[in-house]
């Protein structure tokens, strides 16, 4: 008997291997789906604790500088993640569906929106960007914003592509190379990171460089995946090509509330930025930048966990199967709080030694208490963070983008800017309000998220068992 599988043949195996997971127990799924994702999740956030302590040699301003473009990174992300999660999720209700050829559709009509949205984002940032800087405050740093900003802006296609070509793997359950990817951006981001800032003597605009560098490399290896190889569950095919308004809306319906759910994250920064610089100095946005850059080592393990939630409550939706989606939604959020008490604690005993690493330079230490403080109390909010994150990602899975994106907003924008303002200034608490009100805020925020969804999954069983 010949042992060797024929090369079509195991080509469907690998098709369907994600599917067939995605399908199968909820709490697998879930896991298999997690780990690798959190894994990929830890390495982009030690690069991005990596780059802010080689921006940190260059000084205060530069941190600043760069802080001032987290803003706009955080508007290109926000679009890519949510064209992403739209796609992605009508993908695996498809496939929870057994629909391959709907499947397919939405992946072909994602590229295209794809190509679109970044070609006019591109055009706009590069356009706007210098007054919308000058208006939030940059003042004295708005040059090295702008070195460090219109590399990125340069890139956005690219940046598009990565982030949504990822989420198209996920949807099917291929989790593995959606690791894999972000494994090997993170990692070429931190070799790159000191050559082009300081051998090349590149500056600001190093850091920048190296960032579009690693995900040019990465794009190119999605493209042969998906377009060369054609090694995925679902299949591209553009040959007589033409939107569907079914499929857009499928898309849109999730996309829209998911990228306007993160700008909200952007818009958010920018009105912290600004209220930062009015009750303190830029050095407070320096703080921020570096302390927020470290509180996502404790968000983006979680934002790990809810990709898999997306995908495998998305998939049981479209199989009718609500047990499983309970299953799934309550067991994340259960891996999630233990992760994060462990993260929270390991921060917290570390913030000294992080503190130093970070401002150690002359042009830094004068920010090394306030950034110790940011540091400390932050950690108190990431336990909470399970709940919030959770609910918003199951919300995505079952086509409820709106409910998650009004969670979002509850969060992000309303409570995070109302209680920051008030604590720093009605309070008299300055810039230890404004850190006091982003944790309050999220601590509430991410409560009313978990009751709410708590509350929806159990109507959907109940409808499910009035219609049966």
């Amino acid at each position: 008997m010949n042992k060797t599988m024929p090369s079509a043949e195991k080509q469907q195996n690998n098709e369907t291997k994600g599917v067939k997971m995605l399908l199968g127990d909820p709490k697998k799924a879930t896991l298999k789906l997690a780990v690798p994702m959190i894994i990929a999740m830890s390495a982009h956030t030690i690069y991005n604790v990596v780059d802010a302590f080689w921006v940190s040699g260059l000084g205060a301003d530069a941190l600043a500088g760069v802080g001032f473009i987290f803003p706009f990174m955080f508007m290109i992300m926000a679009i890519a993640t949510g064209i992403g999660v739209g796609s992605g999720s009508a993908i695996s209700r498809r496939i929870g569906g057994n629909d391959k050829e709907g499947a397919d559709k939405v992946a072909s009509n994602t590229i295209a929106i794809m190509v679109i949205t970044s070609i006019v984002l591109t055009a706009l940032l590069l356009i706007f960007s210098e007054n919308i800087l000058i208006i939030t405050g940059s003042g004295e740093v708005t040059a090295l914003a702008l070195t460090y900003g219109n590399i990125i802006f340069g890139g956005t296609f690219i940046i598009f592509f990565t982030n949504i070509a990822n989420a198209i793997l996920r949807a099917e359950g291929d989790a593995k190379r959606a690791m894999y990817i972000m494994l090997l951006g993170a990692f070429l981001n931190i070799v790159f990171d000191p050559i082009f800032i300081y051998t090349l003597d590149f500056g600001v605009a190093g850091a920048a460089w190296a960032t579009m560098l690693s995900y040019s490399i990465s794009s190119i290896l999605m493209m042969y995946w998906l377009f060369l190889k054609q090694n995925t569950f679902v299949s591209f095919s553009f040959k007589g090509f033409r939107f569907e308004k079914a499929v857009l809306h499928d898309i849109f319906k999730v996309g829209i509330p998911s990228s306007v759910q993160q700008l909200t994250m952007s818009i958010s920064i920018f009105i912290l930025n600004m209220i930062i610089t009015f009750v303190y100095s830029t050095d407070g946005v320096a703080v921020y930048t570096i302390g927020w850059r470290i509180a996502t080592i404790a968000i983006l393990p979680m934002l790990g966990i809810a990709t898999a939630v997306t995908s495998v409550t998305g998939a049981a939706f479209g199989a009718r199967s609500y047990e499983k989606l309970k299953t799934s939604f309550l067991y994340a959020v259960k891996f999630g709080l233990f992760i994060e008490i462990i993260i929270a604690v390991v921060i917290f005993i570390a913030a000294p030694v992080l503190t130093i690493a970070f401002s150690s330079g002359h042009e830094t230490a004068h920010i090394a208490d306030d950034l110790l403080y940011f540091i400390q109390v932050s950690c108190l909010y990431f336990p909470g963070s399970a709940f919030g994150i959770a609910s918003s990602a199951m919300f995505q899975g079952t086509g409820k983008g709106v409910y998650a994106l009004i969670a979002t907003l509850l969060r992000t924008i309303i409570l995070t800017s109302l209680l920051s303002y008030l604590f720093s200034t009605s309070l008299g608490l300055g810039l230890i309000g404004v850190w006091w009100g982003i944790i309050i805020a999220n601590l509430v925020g991410s409560s009313v998220s978990f009751v709410w969804a708590s509350i929806y999954v159990k109507s959907l069983k109940k409808k499910f068992i009035a219609a049966v």
